[in-house]
């Protein structure tokens, strides 16, 4: 395991979470604020934030949160230099694969532009301020039943794939042109209770809930054949403060190793709740994205040797801890 930093015992860490108000900005905020540090969260407009998410962890009111627009980089400037941070974990940008093929302009502007703006002012303001960037297992395309590693190469094949493989290479080009501590973790799906209804798997979750409830609903879903890697969301910001203790920056695949079937996560969600998924499902081909991945397999060895992180939470798991969730607020009709 390479060498970490030990924290001061005077003086707290600044942490800057970019993004803080979505699924792992607020277990991000929650790690770092149990680990003692100051932290300051960004939203393009604070203001009209809900942070439904930084409540659910009870961490809304211990937060300072900042507006900033990440695509204008006097605003980023600003906010690193007001906040001063130690660390900086870049969590902003538009983050639906489905919606990239909308809106690829804001897609491609908010990660890549975004990125490139969060580098070039922590270049600006020369301090040795170490940065986290969150990459995506969408960059490695069809992986057709190989575990993608760091070595494997990019094949995005979405307007989120290829905005998250431009940032990735920012990341390397200003840790290897500058020095810079820039790291990229190249996540593979995470879930979690946090995730918004837009993300399939929650869409999945709360629609057999419903059911269960007696709703009379079919779920409609397009490719069930389609393999994932999914692991769970609070284990995964721990691997994001990991990189950042290291004496080098380095980037490192994030995952559990194991990709089950879309069939499998919707039979286990329904069978949760004592149900027939087949009773329920209907296939809608209109949800069929122009180019979608067949396979996503992942190699996390690297983050288990080097950062000691290893997934410890099953998708089986996952899928309780989301139903038992949906539940909870279902029967406190929320």
């Amino acid at each position: 395991m390479s060498a970490t930093r030990s924290p001061s015992a005077t003086t707290p860490r600044r942490a800057l979470i970019c993004g803080v108000g979505g699924q792992d900005g607020a277990y991000l905020t929650r790690l770092l604020l149990d680990k003692g540090y100051e932290v300051f969260g960004t939203s393009r407009d604070v203001t009209g934030m809900r942070g439904a998410g930084l409540s659910a962890v009870g961490a809304r009111s211990r937060v300072q949160l900042v507006s900033m627009a990440s695509n204008d980089f006097r605003s980023v400037l600003q906010t690193i230099t007001r906040t001063a941070p130690d660390e900086v974990y870049n969590l902003a940008g538009q983050s639906s694969v489905g919606l990239s093929f909308e809106q690829p302009v804001e897609t491609i502007e908010s990660i890549a532009l975004g990125t490139l703006n969060l580098l070039e002012a922590i270049r600006f303001v020369d301090k040795p301020i170490r940065f986290y960037n969150a990459g995506s297992s969408e960059c490695f395309g069809d992986t057709a039943d190989a575990a993608a590693s760091e070595e494997t190469p990019f094949r995005p094949r979405s307007p989120y794939a290829v905005a998250k493989a431009c940032a990735h290479n920012l990341v390397a080009n200003y840790r290897d042109a500058y020095g810079m501590h820039a790291s990229t973790g190249i996540l593979f799906n995470h879930e979690s209770p946090l995730r918004p209804d837009r993300f399939v798997t929650q869409k999945i979750v709360r629609a057999a809930c419903r059911i269960a409830a007696g709703g009379n609903e079919a779920l409609t879903l397009g490719n069930l054949d389609i393999h994932r890697d999914w692991g769970w969301a609070p284990e995964y910001v721990d691997a994001m403060w990991r990189m950042l203790q290291q004496d080098r920056a380095a980037d490192f695949v994030i995952a559990t190793g194991r990709s089950v079937s879309l069939e499998h996560f919707v039979a286990t969600s329904f069978a949760h709740f004592g149900l027939d998924w087949r009773q329920h499902v209907r296939h809608d081909p209109s949800l069929l994205r122009p180019s979608d991945i067949r396979f996503g397999a992942a190699d996390p060895s690297l983050a288990e040797r080097q950062l000691g992180w290893k997934a410890r939470v099953s998708v089986e798991q996952v899928v309780a801890e989301m139903c038992r969730a949906a539940q909870a607020a279902t029967s406190s009709g929320g």
